[in-house]
């Protein structure tokens, strides 16, 4: 098998339910961070890691993602007339070439395994990347590239981890963690979304994956888990032990955007970190 990854899945088709009524008529992978939306952040880091096949995975309701993605002739034909060249430039930038853009269809929202698993005869069998739009990370080194850099040495599946406070465990995918080799930790098992008490570490999955394509049989051969669905933490807890497992604790500052205050953190941070933008927002911080 290949180790190298060409091809990242989206799962992008979330209700949105902590945003409404915003995400009523704009999904939420769609909500701005200053003037990119979250998808599109998460579109250049995939980018920038040497993805090559872009596969979104959407569901009812979710058609403006797909206009997104499309190009926008009439568009930038005014912002051209108009002399917003520039502008015009920006935008073609963020385009995907049509060619290396797929979709997948998610009828009813059954969980983060069964959206992956949607998207299985576009993956085919070779090892793939998953991003969650809605883990917006700040890296020099883009997360994912990150652990394509490891799973070019260890093949298997390789997941960005980070630690919580042990009273917020029972948000995420929880780690039995096993050697660790600086901030590389070998994966002995998983368990998805335990109590606190229960809880085999502190080091929790976050949305930066690299699988490989033998998921989709466990994803396929799976009951429902935790909130009813099919639950991706589950399926790979079966996997371990038969293919290598590692988390990588990634450099970097992620900020969870599936709710209202990670979507504020992560638009002053990316403020602060834009010279244009800093010293305006330092001062008006300062007046309020």
């Amino acid at each position: 098998m290949s180790y190298s990854v060409k091809k990242a899945v989206f799962p992008v088709a979330g209700l949105g339910t902590r945003f409404l009524p915003a995400t009523k008529s704009v999904p939420k992978e769609l909500l701005p961070v200053i003037d990119k939306p979250l998808l599109q952040y998460a579109i250049e880091e995939a980018c920038a890691a040497g993805i090559e096949e872009f596969i979104f995975v959407t569901g009812p309701g979710k058609s403006s993602i797909e206009e997104y993605l499309g190009a926008s002739p009439e568009l930038l034909s005014a912002l051209r007339n108009g002399g917003k060249n520039d502008v015009a430039r920006r935008l073609e930038n963020a385009l995907l070439p049509e060619d290396k853009v797929f979709f997948a269809f998610q009828e009813h929202p059954l969980g983060l395994g069964h959206a992956i698993l949607c998207a299985r005869e576009l993956v085919g069998n070779e090892p793939f990347a998953v991003l969650l739009v809605d883990d917006f990370i700040h890296s020099e080194v883009p997360c994912l590239g990150q652990l394509v850099e490891v799973f070019s040495k260890t093949g298997g599946n390789v997941l960005a981890i980070e630690e919580v406070p042990v009273s917020e465990v029972y948000r995420y995918g929880v780690l039995d963690p096993g050697a660790r080799n600086d901030n590389l930790v070998k994966i002995n098992g998983l368990v998805e979304k335990p109590n606190p008490e229960d809880a085999p570490s502190n080091l929790t999955v976050v949305g930066r994956y690299i699988l490989t394509p033998d998921v989709f049989a466990y994803l396929a051969d799976q009951r429902e888990g935790a909130g009813g669905e099919i639950q991706l933490t589950d399926a790979l807890a079966r996997m371990i032990g038969s293919y290598p497992f590692h988390g990588l604790l990634f450099e970097g500052e992620r900020f969870d955007c599936g709710n209202k205050f990670g979507l504020l953190e992560a638009t002053i941070s990316t403020a602060l970190g834009d010279p244009d933008l800093r010293d305006w927002l330092t001062n008006r911080f300062r007046d309020l």
